[in-house]
């Protein structure tokens, strides 16, 4: 696979060159960075000690945004804490995804970070906007020589109307925003941006590269290649995404699709997540079930997720697709779950569609015969488990009603794809670009 390239746009430019020839999987990656002369030393001075990392939530966060924030930066080995601006843990995020915080705003306040990182979404960009004490501690941050961040409105929102943006480079916004920062800032349309302190980014497909050029900033680039490579990043971000299908049929539906996708502690959050958001967007009705006694459950970088329902009950209905995130944790859970692998193979032998992403096609899929006479992909390391290994280099592969995909990465086309099965190309790329995939 050819190699590929991602920018990061530095003010008052030097020209470096990060994660050269450097193999990450199965694809190279080669990340060119204009640095600004002004801004602190990438790595060379790095301390060893935890960095600590904050990033608030609140109703109305995007979610997404949120969570690949959380993710990315805790298999960086980050300390980050994920305090709730709102009154109570637990935050009603966009398109109904429940997230419980790890704190308060209101307990940490005098609290020190090596980053502040502000997720979008709307109407939570408002409410952090309006947030005093957390205004405050980004304002200290900035006064103090420390980073901060932000992504989607919440470059506009909060840190353009605290007066962090003068003089300085952000991301392109939609024209409302924009009239908020035009008197102060420059509008550019890299989709990672970087000018001294501050970095900000554009939308929900920007923040995996905004978050691994965050995880470069604190930790230095040989820890980014690390933590890049398993997520099997976009190799062309900005493109159109594409799938393979083979065996075309028709995914009907009556109404609206009705989709399960189950949870359970060690799901990879990311990918969950960006299933049930892009869905949902698309105005499926998509059911969140937990396996186990308690809609509570813990992901795999330790993101508490609140799902709709217990699995018990989900059982009594059915769906038009049933999809499971990865995670290994999770994909064991599942496999070990009676009642889903039942689901699962009567969703298959009704020829129903059903699918799976990173870990859950090699360890829920695979043992129990449900990709028999089926081409299928995995998560890269997890795709010697699969019997047939003859089409794994797909990002996003459906084969009749089975379509499976790789890894966090590639979540959004693999919920993309979904969506254009269900509705069509056109309704795939039109959610496709909305969230700047």
């Amino acid at each position: 696979m050819a190699s590929s390239s991602l920018c990061h746009c530095y003010s008052n430019p030097i020209t470096v060159t990060l994660f050269p020839n450097t193999k990450l999987n199965h694809s190279s990656r080669r990340i060119s960075l204009r640095v600004n002369r002004r801004s602190f030393s990438i790595s060379a001075t790095m301390s060893s000690s935890t960095k600590k990392v904050l990033i608030p939530v609140a109703h109305g966060t995007e979610p997404f945004e949120a969570v690949v924030m959380i993710d990315v930066l805790r298999r960086g080995g980050a300390d980050v804490t994920v305090a709730s601006v709102e009154n109570q843990v637990g935050v009603d995020a966009c398109h109904g995804i429940k997230i419980v915080a790890d704190t308060l705003l209101s307990e940490i306040t005098d609290s020190v970070f090596d980053l502040i990182m502000l997720p979008g979404g709307l109407p939570g960009g408002e409410t952090l906007k309006n947030c005093k004490p957390l205004e405050k501690m980004v304002k200290k941050q900035d006064a103090d020589g420390r980073l901060n961040a932000a992504i989607c409105c919440a470059p506009a929102l909060a840190l353009g109307t605290w007066g962090l943006l003068e003089g300085k480079k952000v991301l392109h916004v939609t024209r409302f925003l924009w009239i908020k920062l035009a008197t102060c800032a420059k509008a550019v349309e890299s989709r990672v941006e970087i000018d001294g302190k501050i970095v900000t980014s554009r939308g929900p497909g920007t923040t995996m590269e905004f978050s691994v050029t965050l995880v470069e900033q604190l930790l230095g680039k040989e820890k980014a290649v690390e933590v890049s490579g398993p997520l099997v990043m976009r190799p062309n971000p900005g493109d159109e995404y594409t799938i393979t299908e083979l065996n075309q049929v028709n995914w009907s539906f009556d109404g609206t699709p009705q989709i399960l996708v189950p949870i359970a502690d060690g799901s990879e959050e990311m990918e969950a997540v960006a299933i049930i958001d892009v869905l949902r967007r698309a105005k499926a009705n998509v059911v969140v079930a937990a396996l186990g006694n308690s809609l509570e459950v813990v992901a795999s970088r330790k993101v508490k997720l609140v799902a709709d329902v217990l699995l018990d009950e989900a059982e009594k209905n059915s769906y038009d697709l049933i999809v499971l995130p990865g995670g290994l944790g999770g994909a064991e859970a599942f496999a070990s779950s009676e009642k889903l692998v039942n689901m699962l193979k009567k969703q298959a032998e009704s020829n129903k569609p059903y699918g799976a992403i990173c870990a859950s096609p090699a360890l829920v899929f695979e043992p129990h015969g449900l990709l028999k006479g089926k081409k299928a992909t995995a998560f890269p390391a997890m795709c010697s488990k699969l019997t047939d290994q003859s089409h794994i280099e797909h990002r996003v592969l459906v084969d009749g009603n089975l379509i499976t995909s790789r890894g966090p990465g590639t979540s959004l086309e693999f919920a993309l794809a979904i969506v254009e099965k269900f509705y069509g190309r056109e309704k795939g790329l039109q959610l496709a670009k909305a969230t700047l995939v």
